[in-house]
C-alpha cells in the first residue's frame, strides 16, 4: 500500500510538473519581435531574396541602401517558361496575414528562376521571421512588371536561360 501511495504521490507530482512546465515552454519559443525582424533581416540576406527581389542588389554585390530592400525589381530573368521578375515582397505581404503567407510559402510552386522548392521546407519560425521583417520594412512602392509569356519580348534587360538540355 505505501508503495502505490508513493507511486500515486509520485505520478501527481510528475502531472503537476508537467502541468507548470508547458507554459513555460510556450513562453521560451515565443520571442522578442525585434530578434524576429533582426532573424528574418539575416535571413533575406543569407537566402538571397534580395538577389532577384532588390533592384540592383545582386549587380552591386548587395551595395543598395536597405530602404529599397524586397521592393521588386524591373530586370528580367528569361527562359523556356517565359520571362519573370523579382517581385516587390512588401506590396505582396502587405495584405496576407502570417498565417497566410506560412501556407502560401510551403504550397505555391513559382516560376523559375524562384527556388520555390527551398522556400517550401523552409522551418515555420524562419517564415515567420521572413514575414515580420519584410512587413517592417515601410512603405511597399510599385509592383515590379507582369510576367512575360515566352513567345513575347520583354520590354526590360533581362538575362536569358538557356533551354534545358534535350531530354529533360
Amino acid at each position: 500500500m505505501k508503495t502505490l501511495k508513493r507511486a500515486c504521490t509520485a505520478a501527481g507530482l510528475f502531472t503537476l510538473a508537467a502541468g507548470l512546465a508547458l507554459p513555460l515552454a510556450g513562453r521560451a519559443q515565443e520571442r522578442d519581435p525585434d530578434d524576429l525582424i533582426q532573424r528574418g533581416r539575416y535571413l533575406a540576406q543569407v537566402a538571397s531574396c534580395n538577389d532577384c527581389h532588390t533592384p540592383g542588389y545582386f549587380m552591386s554585390g548587395g551595395q543598395v541602401p536597405e530602404t529599397l530592400w524586397l521592393t521588386g525589381d524591373n530586370f528580367g530573368w528569361r527562359g523556356p517558361w517565359g520571362t519573370t521578375y523579382g517581385s516587390n515582397l512588401r506590396l505582396y505581404l502587405q495584405n496576407l496575414s502570417e498565417e497566410e503567407w506560412i501556407r502560401d510559402a510551403r504550397t505555391l510552386r513559382r516560376r523559375p528562376p524562384m527556388p520555390w522548392f527551398n522556400l517550401n521546407i523552409m522551418e515555420e519560425d524562419d517564415l515567420r521571421a521572413l514575414y515580420h521583417y519584410i512587413r517592417s520594412l515601410g512603405e511597399p512602392g510599385e509592383p515590379a512588371p507582369a510576367y512575360v509569356p515566352p513567345d513575347q519580348e520583354p520590354a526590360t534587360a533581362y538575362a536569358r536561360f538557356p533551354s534545358p538540355p534535350p531530354g529533360e
